[in-house]
């Protein structure tokens, strides 16, 4: 079957009129609440008043994740994707092992889904090189609870003011 090219553009017009007819609009939800991501001004169909660009994330959960992790160097940070990854470190007091610590924010709430850490362990074999090494699972949900209580003091601390 062969489309003539008089038929191609009302298919492509309806096309993308049934599309648009899929999307919904929240109207009672506030601006920020079930949504995440980055948020530009002027990019909402709200009529109140736009507030201007912010990172993407919780920024309760983002200065927790920098101040939980601090004492590692950082290769990538990108407040706007909420991912925080470090160089690898090495305790001076055991060289022969280092890790690397990956952060994820997921969400612009405070809730402890909306945080994700990744932690990887190398040893330094017998030659000298760096091969990876297990790591206990119990690792990231403590760095990830250490972020989340340094969130909410932190929280708490605005709310004092």
């Amino acid at each position: 079957m062969k489309f003539s090219r008089s038929l191609s553009l009302p298919i492509l017009a309806l096309s993308v009129l049934a599309l648009a007819a899929c999307s919904s609009s929240r109207g009672s939800q506030s601006d920020t609440e079930g949504r995440s991501g980055l948020r530009l001004p002027g990019m909402s169909n709200n009529s109140e008043v736009q507030r201007p660009a912010g990172i993407g994330v919780n920024s309760f959960l983002w200065r927790a994740s920098l101040d939980t992790i601090s004492f590692m160097p950082l290769r990538e940070v990108d407040p706007f994707g909420g991912v925080i990854v470090t160089d690898w470190y090495a305790n001076p007091e055991l060289p022969s092992e280092r890790f690397q610590v990956t952060v994820y924010i997921l969400d612009t709430r405070l809730r402890g889904d909306a945080l994700s850490v990744r932690v990887f362990r190398q040893e330094r074999n017998e030659t000298g090189e760096w091969i990876d090494a297990s790591v206990t699972p119990a690792t990231a949900v403590d760095i990830e609870n250490a972020i989340l209580t340094r969130a909410r003091q932190l929280r708490i601390s605005t709310l004092d003011e």
